[in-house]
């Protein structure tokens, strides 16, 4: 079976189908934040080091596979999917995800509406940015709600799978408007904190997972999506994620425009409160100004695929293998 194809003129790796026999991972960065993404969205974002600063977390050898990830779930009527088909598995009218040099995009549509992402990592900020488009292509006006999702690693991602008796006690979060920030131990013992934002009013929150999931069930069928209405928990303790809601009405041929910020914020040590108990975030708001619109996020785009065109351009092979030319100028560089 054929599950996609190279498309070497905008060298990128096409998956047409999410049923791949294991996750096709992208790795993503620049200098000091990464992340990996797969085709359906699972995958995890670091600062520096994979395991002691781990920003978001991601379960090894779990069933169903690549389980967790930076889901989007798009509730249409009484239909919920997600751009990358995980974790709803909900059957999509097309998919296709584009693995590119340090981005990924992934093109889905259901019930006649669209969504298109775009995923990578900007040149110079310790963050990751996810550009989600919205699209009526129907012939009659839609009432949307969408809603992103990512779970709080704890930092240590080998204590954060097994040290419970303490990680279950240490969550902390504050919600400022359109914001979330992570400062799980911040007041302990860190100087470090993670922020996941978006440039959009928003119409609920939920940084507590057993609110958002609900009892007994998994990020195949979250309860608030199932009801489309957030509950606005404050994690303490337990496990703190990061979901906004976005309700909106689509006309046909109307398109929706969203940036969503994930990043990583460190203060020095003197520097480290706004107020007693209130996280300084006068780094985080610059970070998050510089991403704001689209042209903003176009722009830093831009200047990521120049980086990388200048980068393989350097050294070039022309064979009369296509594969061993393909393998060299692009992908094992």
């Amino acid at each position: 079976m054929k599950f996609g194809y190279f498309d070497d003129d905008n060298r990128e790796y096409v998956i047409t189908t999410p049923k791949t026999p294991l996750p096709w991972i992208n790795y993503l960065g620049c200098r000091d934040f990464f992340s990996l993404i797969s085709n359906t969205c699972g995958g995890y974002s670091f600062y520096r080091d994979a395991k002691l600063l781990r920003l978001t977390r991601y379960r090894y050898n779990d069933v169903p596979m690549d389980i967790n990830g930076k889901y989007f779930y798009i509730k249409d009527g009484n239909t919920v999917w997600n751009p990358g088909w995980q974790p709803t598995k909900t059957e999509l009218d097309h998919y296709e995800c584009r693995h590119g040099i340090g981005y990924s995009r992934f093109n889905s549509e259901k019930n006649g509406l669209k969504a298109s992402l775009l995923t990578f990592v900007p040149m110079d900020d310790a963050c990751e940015l996810s550009q989600l488009r919205l699209t009526n292509t129907s012939d009659s006006e839609k009432t949307v709600s969408l809603f992103s999702y990512v779970e709080w690693c704890l930092w240590n991602a080998d204590d954060d799978s097994r040290n419970f008796q303490r990680n279950f006690s240490t969550g902390e979060v504050e919600v400022v408007d359109s914001t979330i920030f992570h400062k799980t131990e911040y007041r302990e013992r860190r100087n470090h904190y993670a922020v996941y934002s978006v440039n959009s009013k928003i119409d609920g929150f939920d940084t507590s997972r057993e609110a958002f999931l609900g009892a007994y069930r998994g990020a195949a069928e979250p309860e608030v999506v199932e009801k489309g209405k957030c509950t606005g928990s404050i994690a303490s303790g337990w496990q703190p994620v990061a979901v906004h809601q976005i309700n909106m009405t689509l006309k046909p041929g109307e398109t929706r425009s969203f940036v969503f910020v994930l990043g990583y914020i460190e203060n020095e040590e003197d520097d480290k409160w706004e107020s007693y108990g209130v996280i300084n975030k006068k780094k985080a708001y610059a970070m998050l100004d510089r991403y704001k619109t689209d042209e903003d996020v176009e722009r830093a785009f831009s200047e990521l695929k120049t980086y990388w065109s200048g980068l393989l351009s350097r050294y070039m092979v022309r064979s009369s293998n296509e594969k061993v030319d393909r393998m060299v100028n692009i992908w094992n560089q």
